[in-house]
């Protein structure tokens, strides 16, 4: 098992620091957008997002003329975050007050008829109560009778709060998005959407550009997140291997001593090879002797093969009628005499959870230390989602890791070139998660005698970093796509993760010109060359930054030339001194940026894992899935052509044992055929 991507972050402990209003980072950075009417936050799982709301919709309520606030999250486990909260004791004017009966999340929303939400909702309308929370199925229930009953303006003045937002989508057939452009159109009320994950797993935008417009933006990494945490220092992201069925592989990938959320396949998928029950069964077979159950709780007790300690499981596969106890137990936390967490007993409560649908977004367990999924995920929000189940701080808990234990794409796969293609798309997804962890770099054009920092970070947290050549955006349409749109764009990017991109025989320029222009061409329609060939150039710098900066580090790469270097073991640097160091010492330019292919560069990460035999079927198979030479490709490769013969004094061998000497002869025969075509076609026309 290889780590596709470590990070190691500075533990500052910023994040876990107040202001006097007991508002952490992120939270004082929206309350200071409080005056926005609509409102949109994009901050990673556990960072604070729900008590962010609160101190926003309370300053509505008490300064703004807002009426009525309505909590809108995607199931019921998350409405808990939303419960009343003592905030005045931390510093804040007031406390966030839901009344039992008005939380329908935690008032048995899951067995009410539609009809009973509706009414629910309705009361709520005509009450004195300020707050009602239920789930965004039952907010489309209630609006669309409310609206048949009343209009929409019976929501003028009120404040709608949509969790997880990138269950809302563009798509005219996803109502929730319909209900949401409706009440901008009207511009009566005010709207706040947070999400931990932009990018919607189904590829539909998650709000139309001309709408997102009118949103005010607050963006708190991932990156300022985890470098202000007090306790978890590192990340890794990596995947394992097996053979058969998976259940054989859970003993090497599955350490019991670290709190674990085991995700079993999908349904349907191919690494599912059972009823749902019987792979739980074989899991915790797995780990040894089940032994009973916890009558207060309802988790499975599982006494361990290795040395007989039984291990506290809670099984949220097992949808029966046990499920709603196990979850309730799961939410309590578990307080001292002092009525603060016992983080001792706490912790010690559960040490593995299983799931299949659940305990992905919103869901916490900030004792987490691993989760691992089993089987490919398609959905790249999926993924982040997960992962952010291990990333919350704890006492204990130096490192989180995510695991991928995945089918290997061996000759006894019944398609190898689909499980190739499979085993891209989860390199991919570590590669998006990379992207996903950085900072917010932001690129400008850096001249000769410019006396700035070449790296730089701005009090709103981002870092401006100078690279020489750069051509920044010529119109402000290009710099909107900059400054806007480049997460949607690095998704894209890494979605689009095939063997045309990590195959032996693919120039770097391939990947970072060709392939990057096509997804942003593809995007935007209309858009000049020198507008797309801006944008590209942020997108290949955004891409290639971190890889290039971690390949320094492991070789030792920054040292001036001529000096040696001590260096610091690179897993121990924190990521954002290792991009200091990398930049201070190697002048970036946009042709070095060019001559680094991204994607080749998790590939060849992932493939220290493989032995010689798959190492061997995966590049067969990419063989045999050889890419036809384009037009844009020859033309792409022409200058790398003219390089060839400059340094090597002879055309490019169409037999070389060197894949990608192989391919520029194919390009160079290319042009001078189609060369030779024109020419006919010139001559037979005069």
């Amino acid at each position: 098992m290889v780590d596709l991507v470590r990070m190691t972050y500075g533990h500052s402990g910023a994040d876990s620091k107040t202001n006097s209003l007991g508002q952490r980072p992120m939270q004082a950075r929206v309350y200071e957008a409080r005056a926005a009417q609509f409102l949109l936050l994009k901050a990673p799982p556990a960072a604070g997002k729900s008590r962010a709301l609160m101190f926003l919709a309370l300053d509505k309520l008490e300064n703004q003329g807002v009426k009525k606030v309505v909590v809108a999250v995607p199931e019921t486990s998350i409405g808990s975050s939303f419960r009343s909260t003592d905030l005045t004791s931390y510093g804040f004017w007031a406390d966030w007050h839901v009344e039992p009966q008005w939380n329908l999340c935690l008032s048995g929303e899951d067995g009410m008829a539609k009809s009973q939400k509706v009414k629910a909702f309705e009361a709520f309308m005509d009450s004195d109560a300020r707050v009602i929370v239920c789930t965004h199925a039952t907010f489309r229930f209630a609006f669309d009778a409310i609206e048949k009953a009343r209009g929409v303006e019976a929501f003028d003045d009120f404040l709608i709060a949509v969790d997880e937002f990138h269950h809302v989508a563009a798509a005219d057939d996803n109502r929730l998005g319909e209900i949401l452009r409706k009440l901008l159109a009207r511009e009566k009320a005010h709207m706040m959407a947070m999400t931990g994950s932009y990018f919607r797993g189904d590829s539909v935008p998650v709000l139309r550009p001309e709408d997102e417009a009118r949103f005010k933006s607050i963006t708190y990494s991932y990156y300022e997140q985890l470098e202000g945490y007090e306790h978890l220092k590192s990340l890794g992201i990596s995947y394992s291997f097996y053979r058969g069925r998976y259940i054989s592989a859970i003993p090497d990938v599955l350490d019991t001593d670290r709190k674990t959320i085991i995700h079993i396949p999908h349904r349907g998928s191919a690494e599912a090879f059972g009823e749902k029950h019987d792979e739980v069964g074989l899991i915790m077979g797995a780990i040894g002797e089940h032994v009973g159950r916890d009558p207060d709780t309802g988790f499975d007790l599982v006494k361990r093969a290795s040395d007989g300690k039984v291990l506290k499981i809670a099984d949220l596969v097992d949808d029966g009628d046990g499920r709603d106890g196990i979850k309730a137990a799961l939410q309590e936390e578990t307080k001292g005499p002092n009525g603060k967490r016992d983080d001792e007993a706490d912790k010690a409560k559960v040490d593995i959870i299983i799931a299949l649908g659940m305990a992905k977004e919103g869901f916490d367990w900030p004792w987490c230390e691993h989760a691992l999924t089993i089987g490919y995920r398609n959905s790249l929000t999926e993924i982040v989602q997960i992962i952010g189940r291990a990333t919350r701080d704890a006492p204990g808990k130096p490192h989180a890791q995510f695991t991928n234990l995945v089918a290997e794409p061996g000759v006894e796969t019944t398609v190898v070139a689909d499980a190739v293609n499979d085993m891209l798309k989860a390199i991919s997804g570590a590669m998006l998660m990379e992207q996903v962890l950085a900072p917010n770099f932001k690129f400008y054009r850096r001249e000769d005698g410019d006396i700035r920092a070449p790296v730089e970070t701005m009090k709103d947290g981002t870092v401006h970093i100078g690279i020489k050549g750069l051509m920044e955006p010529p119109t402000a349409r290009a710099r909107a796509i900059v400054e806007n749109d480049m997460n949607e764009l690095v998704a894209k990017a890494c979605q689009a993760m095939d063997r045309r991109v990590v195959a032996d025989d693919v120039a770097p320029e391939v990947a970072t010109q060709m392939v990057l222009t096509d997804i942003i061409e593809t995007t935007y329609e209309n858009l000049s060359d020198d507008e797309t060939e801006s944008v590209r150039q942020d997108l290949a710098a955004r891409m290639n930054l971190i890889g290039m900066a971690k390949r320094a580090s492991q070789d030792g790469g920054f040292a001036e030339e001529g000096e040696e270097y001590d260096a610091e073991p690179s897993e121990n640097l924190s990521l954002m001194n290792m991009v200091k160091r990398f930049v201070n010492v190697r002048e970036l330019d946009i042709d070095l940026i060019d001559s680094v292919n991204p994607f080749k560069e998790g590939f060849d990460v992932a493939s220290r894992a493989f032995d010689t035999p798959l190492l061997k079927t995966i590049q067969d198979a990419m063989i045999s899935q050889r890419i036809q030479m384009t037009e844009k490709e020859a033309l792409t490769l022409w200058p790398r052509i003219k390089r060839f013969r400059a340094q090597e004094g002879r055309e490019p061998n169409p037999h070389s044992a060197d894949p990608l000497e192989k391919r520029l002869a194919e390009a160079h025969a290319y042009i001078k055929t189609k060369k030779a075509e024109r020419q006919r076609a010139a001559q037979s026309g005069t």
